[in-house]
């Protein structure tokens, strides 16, 4: 099935968080095939690395990858930095990194409730607040935070990430207003059921607990990562320019 691509993204500076697997490799993939200019952060070195040589055997530009842990925000910071001295100005960030473990609210201790927070919110802050700059020198640029529909249907085993991810729609609103006059756009994407290699090994280890999700959805397809990276890509491009402060739901009406 033939998908739109983007003029407007190619040779563009793009960086995503969380890029080495899931839907955030899906993301680097599908940027990389539209010509920008990627980088992406993870911790997992291995992952990271066999990825950007994946992606740039065939792509215009190999991809950037860098190590780095998106909680230690002086590392980010300094990541970014080094993102802008390879490639150049940041003009699409993909704040995609988080971390959706289950806890029984019994179980939640302060360590756990804070980490929730730091991975699942506080870079998005932070990260979106150094690549302000860069932008607003380009004259341009678009912002992608990821939520969650967690948050809406209530999650009773995830109530410090579906706090986070929240939270991440109301941070959207704000920066949406703030970076507004410098023509910077700031939209959230609040995935579904995705089913990624991860959630196969740890939460949908048979076809049938897939099916089961499946099941509950309008459109009774599996949700896979390729789906969310075109929306992202949508929101990057110019062809959404007028398009801002705006939260999306991507989940095949999952109810």
């Amino acid at each position: 099935m033939p998908f739109a691509t983007y003029p407007s993204l190619a040779d563009r500076v793009v960086l995503i968080t969380g890029g080495a697997s899931g839907i955030g490799a899906d993301t680097v993939r599908a940027f990389a095939a539209n010509g920008a200019r990627v980088a992406f952060l993870d911790l997992r070195q291995e992952a990271g690395e066999e990825l950007a040589r994946e992606v740039g055997a065939t792509a215009a530009h190999k991809p950037l990858f860098i190590r780095c842990d998106v909680t230690d925000i002086p590392a980010l910071q300094a990541a970014i930095g080094t993102v802008r001295d390879r490639l150049g100005s940041v003009a699409v960030l993909v704040n995609n990194a988080g971390d959706d473990n289950r806890h029984p609210v019994a179980g939640v201790t302060q360590e756990y409730w804070d980490h929730a927070q730091d991975v699942n919110l506080r870079h998005h802050f932070f990260a979106a607040q150094a690549v302000h700059p860069h932008m607003k020198e380009l004259g341009f640029g678009s912002i992608v935070n990821f939520s969650s529909i967690a948050w809406r249907f209530g999650a009773a085993e995830m109530a410090p990430y579906a706090t986070a991810k929240a939270a991440v729609v109301g941070l959207t609103f704000a920066l949406a207003r703030a970076f507004g006059p410098d023509n910077i756009r700031v939209n959230a994407i609040e995935p579904g059921a995705v089913i990624t290699d991860r959630q196969r090994q740890l939460w949908y280890k048979t076809e049938a607990s897939v099916d089961q999700v499946v099941q509950r959805q309008l459109i009774r397809q599996v949700l896979l990562g390729d789906e969310i990276a075109r929306t992202v890509l949508f929101l990057a491009a110019d062809d959404s320019r007028m398009i801002t402060k705006q939260s999306i739901t991507v989940d095949a009406g999952l109810r």
